[in-house]
């Protein structure tokens, strides 16, 4: 069953296959975050869709590779190469070096991401070199700084940069195929349109490679290259770690679709100059996660971060669920109603594969099984179609009648769903003392007593119900 991925590059859908067959191995970079602030649940959404693309790939039975960024560095995001460095802003403001901003920022974004199920590791590759082995490698900019000089120096060897009192810039107009990822049109825009103060750079969508401290200027985070003080630009270090733990050329680069543009076209720039390889095969892009039509925003109080999420009794599970109920390449609009609804869908899902424990193990169905394995794969390889494959998991709800089957097709959905479709949390001691209390009022047929234990136990998230064999409980 072959994996079918919508290439950006290509601008369709596309048969994927590793370039490492022999091996089975999936080379993946994926863009991490810039460690200056709280992640929004904006961003948790494509950090989720990349993930169950690395699910859905080993389903598949592939091997993983993955490399993830984090720029503890900070660079100037604008077009213009200017504007505020916001990891040295977030340190004036928190009263801290820009390197404990750095270190905060990252272990709360490492912490998220462990309660989102995100399969990743955090490994840091102290070798620093392409291996043919699956890992889940985290790459600091930071700790890469020679690297990315290293690329500066090949591309200027090569004559693609030009120097100027500021820093040095990548020229565009020397690589014919600038335009390839964002289209001709887009780039077009930018150069005869663009309000961008462009000060010494030729044309609007040169980019700086490297920045040059403001004489007379101290930054917390500088290096010394070519004689002077620096830091380098916004797109460098993807290139140059990429290269170092993948090689000149691998499979899947990810990100959101707002990084198509600027940041992954200049990605494509700088590696594909310097290597003289074609740079990535497939380009996957995740859309926008919206609130009332617009992008999440703190000026408009629609910054909503899972800590958030918790304090409205949410579990970041819940918030995946809420993911798959829109295609990655579709925008998705956040409500508070929706990810109540995802909850609840959740539960349920939960709740049926539970109950399913209780059914006879025998009679299984193995072409039933098989079917309800087969059609989710098929959903989770069709360009990582979640909807269809939560659907196809509902469908597998009602056909299996074996608790066995219905345990190894929960396991089947879970590797990629990552929603604990078959746990179920241990009441604490509180709450295991009220159901106790309640089961003894119900077996007592008192009634007045087991309803106001209900009502308790349901204000805590805790769902009863009761048949011939007794009463049992599951989350809400």
């Amino acid at each position: 069953m072959a994996v079918r991925l919508f290439n950006t590059l290509a601008r369709a859908v596309q048969d994927f296959e590793p370039a490492w067959k022999e091996e089975g191995l999936v080379t993946l970079y994926t863009c991490g975050p810039t460690v200056y602030n709280y992640l929004h649940v904006g961003n948790y959404r494509t950090y989720v869709f990349e993930d169950v693309l690395k699910r859905a790939l080993k389903l598949h039975g592939y091997k993983v590779r993955h490399v993830m960024n984090i720029t503890d560095v900070g660079h100037l995001t604008s077009q213009a190469d200017e504007g505020d460095d916001k990891l040295e802003l977030s340190a004036k403001r928190e009263g801290k070096t820009a390197w404990q901003v750095a270190e905060f920022y990252t272990k709360t974004f490492l912490d998220d991401i462990k309660t989102l199920r995100i399969d990743f590791a955090a490994q840091p590759d102290p070798k620093r070199e392409v291996r043919r082995e699956p890992a889940d490698i985290l790459s600091y900019a930071t700790a890469h700084i020679p690297e990315q000089t290293a690329m500066v120096d090949a591309l200027s060897a090569k004559g693609y940069t030009y120097e100027t009192s500021d820093g040095i810039y990548f020229d565009t107009a020397k690589f014919p195929g600038y335009a390839k990822l964002a289209g001709e049109a887009h780039i077009a825009g930018i150069q005869e349109g663009a309000r961008v103060e462009m000060g010494e750079k030729r044309r609007a969508t040169d980019f700086a490679l490297w920045k040059f401290s403001p004489p007379g200027e101290t930054r917390q985070m500088e290096w010394d290259y070519r004689g002077r003080k620096g830091f380098p630009g916004w797109h460098i270090e993807c290139s140059a770690m990429a290269k170092t733990y993948l090689g000149d050329t691998f499979d899947i680069h990810c990100g959101g679709v707002d990084h198509i543009p600027i940041h992954h076209t200049n990605e494509i720039a700088q590696a594909e100059c310097a290597s003289g390889k074609r740079f990535v095969r497939f380009w996957l892009h995740g859309e926008f996660l919206l609130v009332d039509a617009n992008k999440m925003s703190k000026s408009d109080g629609t910054f909503i971060t899972l800590a958030d999420l918790a304090k409205k009794g949410f579990d970041p599970l819940d918030f995946r669920m809420c993911c798959y109920t829109a295609h990655y390449r579709k925008q998705m609009d956040f409500s508070w109603e929706a990810l109540d609804a995802a909850k609840t869908a959740r539960s349920r899902m939960r709740e049926r594969f539970i109950e399913g424990k209780k059914l006879p193990a025998e009679p299984r169905d193995p072409a039933a099984l098989a079917k309800a394995r087969a059609e989710f794969s098929e959903a989770a390889g069709n360009d990582l179609n979640m909807p269809q494959a939560v659907a196809a998991v509902n469908s597998a709800l009602g056909a299996l009648k074996s608790s066995a089957d219905l345990a190894e097709f929960a396991a089947h959905a879970d590797s990629v769903l990552a929603l604990g479709l078959l746990e179920e949390s241990a009441l604490d001691a509180e709450e295991q003392a009220l159901f106790e209390r309640y089961a003894a009022a119900k077996k007592a047929k008192d009634f007045a007593a087991s309803d106001a234990l209900r009502k308790d136990l349901a204000g805590r998230g805790i769902k009863v119900k009761d048949s011939a064999q007794g009463s049992s409980w599951s989350r809400s």
